[in-house]
């Protein structure tokens, strides 16, 4: 069987190993770290289990058709289970809200809640629906540089109606054109960090991605995120990829305008297809420092990172689920802190993510266990001991003030990740969390194409290349990079 080699055990890795088992390859997947998952990762301290990357789990049939593509039932390997509250919403003057994943039931509630028209956030969910629905073929299931893609219907369509996307105007002018009420524009302000992003940058059309929660719905796994690293590991094990763990890539081979493997720090490997899960800057700067660079993809502004606490809590708090935002009083001035002065405002957006509400084993008997994040700026050198400092403090304030308990004299168990353990043990460049910022109307054709033009043979998938960062996105580059690799005569039939 022909050899792929795919650099990076992340999701995005793991899928497409598994995608290519399917066409044919015989698939070696090397990885640096001593374990999968990239990002998807987790720890046990002090008899609490802490996700340590993505929280949030959506389009969960995005990952049982990977087991369906070798004949598999999903469920022998992976479960979840629907939510029917999306996420807790508090704010510092006492209004909450629960977000229900029923539209209907969403409209009610929110209009009662922040005395907006309930026809009016019907219309929003409606229109984010078409956005979704225009787009999708176009941005998110197909190469965006091939020009295959531009000649479909569905792109055809799509271009006709660029009016109606609101790629000329921010998230946060279309909320405003939409709601009266600052909360709910706050609210679905909110969701351009899904991309790194902030909404007063980002453009409209990102009001597609309420559909995603709305529509498909949030689900937790069963054993928690990791469980999703677990399953699809298991999985590729199972039908023949080989993996190598604690062994670097140090560089791409290509010759003769072809990648033809790799090297590592303990060997040569030899392969006719390679794919770099790695994010896309290392990948050049690292692993093919003697090719052309892409300067202007490289160049390209970096989406946020994050700084999160691991609170093992010795108290249980009815008002909270697995989803839980805090908001902060100044937004605008909160991303003005991230993208333009790299640093951390005084009064951040508090987002707490506690599985053991779904889990009771990720803690003791009567704790819970937090995960508890702020947006963040990458890594740029910052004195990053003195911004964590200041941001617990700042965090414990608000939350406490919120909660109306002493959260500090709760914590039994801490520890914590910045934008630097990120970089450090993801490879992300400056611990950006989805590679590049969607911070204009353009980064979705600025993201690196999940192929090289110049280089036969070499692939891109992941959070820093198309169609961007976050679970099911990973997974749908994974798709992009198997559709564009030619099967092979040994590619499964049946």
């Amino acid at each position: 069987m022909p050899i792929a080699i795919v650099v990076g055990a992340g999701i995005g890795g793991i899928a497409t190993s598994i995608r290519l088992r399917a066409k044919g390859y015989d698939v070696l997947v090397l990885e640096a770290n001593p374990y999968p998952g990239g990002k998807l990762h987790a720890v046990q301290q002090d008899g609490f289990r802490f996700d340590l990357g993505p929280s949030l789990f959506t389009m969960p049939h995005f990952v049982d058709e990977l087991f369906e593509l070798h004949h598999k039932n999903p469920k022998d390997y992976f479960n979840y289970k629907k939510k029917e509250v999306v996420c807790n919403y508090f704010w510092d003057d006492g209004t909450r809200f629960s977000a229900h994943g029923d539209q209907n039931a969403f409209a009610t509630e929110a209009s009662k809640t922040f005395e907006e028209s309930e026809d009016s956030i019907k219309d929003y969910l409606e229109t984010s629906a078409k956005k979704y629905d225009l787009t999708a073929p176009l941005f998110l299931e197909k190469s965006l540089h091939k020009s295959t893609t531009y000649l479909s219907k569905d792109t055809l369509t799509a271009i006709l109606q660029l009016g109606k996307l609101d790629i000329y105007k921010s998230l946060n002018d279309t909320n405003e054109d939409a709601f009266r009420s600052k909360k709910l524009v706050q609210l679905f302000n909110r969701f351009s960090t899904y991309n790194g992003s902030s909404p007063y940058q980002t453009p409209g059309i990102m009001s597609m991605i309420p559909h995603l929660e709305m529509h498909y719905g949030t689900f937790f796994p069963k054993g928690g995120m990791h469980q999703i690293t677990q399953s699809l590991y298991a999985l590729a094990k199972e039908i023949g990829v080989e993996f190598h763990f604690s062994e670097k890539v140090k560089k791409i081979r290509v010759e003769h305008g072809k990648a033809k493997g790799v090297e590592t720090q303990k060997k040569s490997y030899k392969s006719e297809i390679v794919v770099s899960n790695m994010d896309i800057y290392p990948t050049f700067k690292k692993l093919l420092s003697d090719q052309k660079q892409p300067e202007k993809v490289l160049k390209q502004e970096r989406s946020s990172s994050a700084l999160i606490y691991y609170w093992g809590i010795s108290k249980k708090f009815k008002e909270l689920d697995l989803h839980n935002i805090f908001f902060s009083n100044e937004y605008e001035t909160e991303f003005e802190h991230i993208f333009e002065k790299k640093s951390l405002y005084k009064d951040p957006t508090v987002y707490i993510n506690i599985t053991s509400k779904d889990e009771p084993n990720d803690a003791p008997e009567g704790c819970e266990n937090w995960f508890v994040m702020v947006n963040a700026p990458g890594n740029y050198g910052q004195d990053w001991d003195k911004l964590k400092a200041q941001c617990r403090q700042n965090i414990l304030d608000k939350l406490s003030r919120c909660l109306d308990t002493d959260i500090a004299k709760l914590i039994v168990s801490e520890f914590t990740l910045d934008p630097v353990g990120i970089e450090e043990h993801t490879s992300s460049y400056r611990g950006a969390l989805y590679g590049a910022a969607s911070n204009s109307r353009f980064a979705a054709f600025l993201r690196h194409p999940n192929f090289s033009s110049r280089i036969k043979n070499l692939y891109f998938c992941g959070g820093s290349v198309h169609p961007g960062g976050g679970i099911p996105l990973c997974l749908l580059s994974a798709k992009i990079v198997a559709d564009l690799i030619p099967n092979t005569s040994y590619a499964s039939t049946t």
